[in-house]
């Protein structure tokens, strides 16, 4: 059975890509939601990762949900419905929400309903030219079920959020870069070279530190000003005493590069 999830690891960077381009890449239905919830345990436990690139096969990222087998669902009970999102997407959804390293998604093409959410679930989003983004559930009578309402806000702000989801219209990449949906658009050729760059410029820097400071921003995200504070004078205490950071000090001072292969994260 051909695997919904590629896992490849070049270095210090792992690709993640969505491998199912006859279907569109579509995130229910299929093995996704295991996949990503065992990709994402192995990455946290290799501290030789620091960076991870997620994209997709074919012309989507992808389109979302599959409402095809959505018609089978009509006659289900709210409860199994229910559980059917806890025990699917959502659990994909927290998996790559809490992957300890940075991760930039590649948009190759239609990021759609939870596609798009996918992509928010990521520190950093990169756009083909031929990207597109739609907040669709809307349009065919559902809600983000996958935390999207959690998710986008925190990304586009409230208005923009609030316009695309009540809406579901379409953005094109060009306006998710003006509404701060992603960080660049790229030739489409270059989508995957550009992301691999980032990447390796994130993977450059000290492992062990790198997870710190993503647990930091993601504590951000819902902690108040004086916890957070007292959060980070916890983690840098423990970013004081790594090799890494005394190197970094010493090649500062020494007015050279800094060189961190001898130390294991």
């Amino acid at each position: 059975m051909t695997p919904f999830l590629l896992y490849q690891q070049d270095g210090p960077v792992v690709t993640l890509t969505l491998n199912a381009p006859d279907t569109r890449n579509v995130l229910t239905g299929n093995s996704a939601p295991d996949e990503f919830s065992e990709a994402c345990a192995r990455i946290n436990g290799d501290a030789s990762v620091r960076a991870v690139i997620l994209t997709g096969a074919g012309a989507a990222f992808s389109a979302g949900g599959n409402l095809k087998d959505m018609q089978q669902m009509f006659d289900w009970s709210p409860d199994r419905l229910r559980n059917w999102y806890r025990t699917g997407v959502q659990r994909l959804a927290l998996a790559v929400y809490h992957l300890e390293v940075p991760v930039i998604c590649a948009v190759n093409g239609p990021a759609i309903g939870a596609g798009c959410d996918l992509t928010t679930m990521c520190d950093i989003r990169i756009a083909s030219e031929q990207a597109t983004f739609a907040e669709s559930f809307i349009r065919v009578g559902l809600l983000p079920g996958d935390g999207g309402a959690w998710l986008l806000p925190r990304v586009v702000g409230k208005a923009v959020a609030a316009e695309l989801t009540f809406t579901g219209r379409t953005v094109d990449a060009r306006e998710a870069l003006a509404i701060g949906l992603v960080s660049r658009v790229v030739a489409h050729e270059q989508l995957l070279a550009e992301a691999r760059a980032l990447a390796e410029q994130i993977a450059a820097q000290p492992g062990v530190t790198l997870r710190m400071a993503k647990k930091l921003l993601r504590a951000g995200e819902r902690l108040d000003f004086a916890p957070l504070l007292e959060m980070s004078a916890g983690l840098q205490a423990l970013a004081h005493k790594t090799p890494h950071h005394r190197e970094a000090v010493d090649a500062f001072v020494q007015k050279r590069p800094p060189d961190f292969t001898p130390f294991q994260d």
